[in-house]
């Protein structure tokens, strides 16, 4: 397998998350967005989207976005379990990190780690959903180990991958304790260095 994409992006991340965790053996290609590597006419007929991360099968077929990604790796794993119900909790909470997190946290972290920007230049509306985002992650890791069922899933890698980063976008998760010991629990079965957030 082939993986596309750029190792500081928590999207990307995500994959190498999740193939290092169930060993899956796969090539790094290194795709550098800032300088269009990804909007050539070889990288757009693998994945007309444009889009990094990106995985290349060994028959050819080509699968994108990083949710996608990692639920197809996981297929048939602990990752995600085989009880439909259960897989259907992980998928409610994959919709909503691309939805309503990443949107907010990670380009947040964008502007501040690939643009340059600081913490003030940020834009106020993406900053205050970006804070509630994390505040429900909060309300909903409270008193449990993992955000759906009881072990590590294709949920918590989603949702990690950019929370751990969080305070490279400018945010502050002391108010979060069980967040914080939630990313130090994840980081920790996936054999991560801390983030340090």
């Amino acid at each position: 397998m082939k993986v596309y994409g750029d190792r500081n992006s928590g999207n990307c991340q995500k994959i190498s998350f999740t193939a290092d965790f169930l060993q899956i053996p796969y090539q790094w290609i290194d795709i550098d967005i800032t300088k269009g590597e990804s909007r050539t006419d070889a990288y757009l007929r693998k994945s007309p989207m444009g889009q990094v991360p990106m995985i290349e099968l060994d028959d050819g077929r080509c699968l994108a976005q990083s949710n996608a990604i990692i639920r197809y790796l996981a297929q048939g794993t602990s990752l995600l379990p085989d009880d439909t119900f259960t897989q259907a909790k992980i998928d409610e909470l994959l919709f909503w990190e691309q939805y309503s997190h990443e949107p907010y946290v990670a380009t947040s972290r964008y502007h501040m780690v690939y643009l340059g920007r600081s913490k003030d230049e940020r834009e106020a509306w993406r900053v205050e959903r970006g804070e509630k985002a994390l505040d429900l992650m909060q309300r909903l890791i409270k008193g449990r180990m993992w955000f759906v069922g009881d072990s590590l899933s294709v949920a918590d890698i989603a949702l990690l991958a950019y929370t751990r980063l969080a305070h490279e976008g400018g945010f502050d998760l002391n108010a979060r304790p069980d967040v914080k010991a939630w990313i130090m629990r994840a980081e920790m079965a996936l054999g991560l260095p801390p983030a340090g957030n």
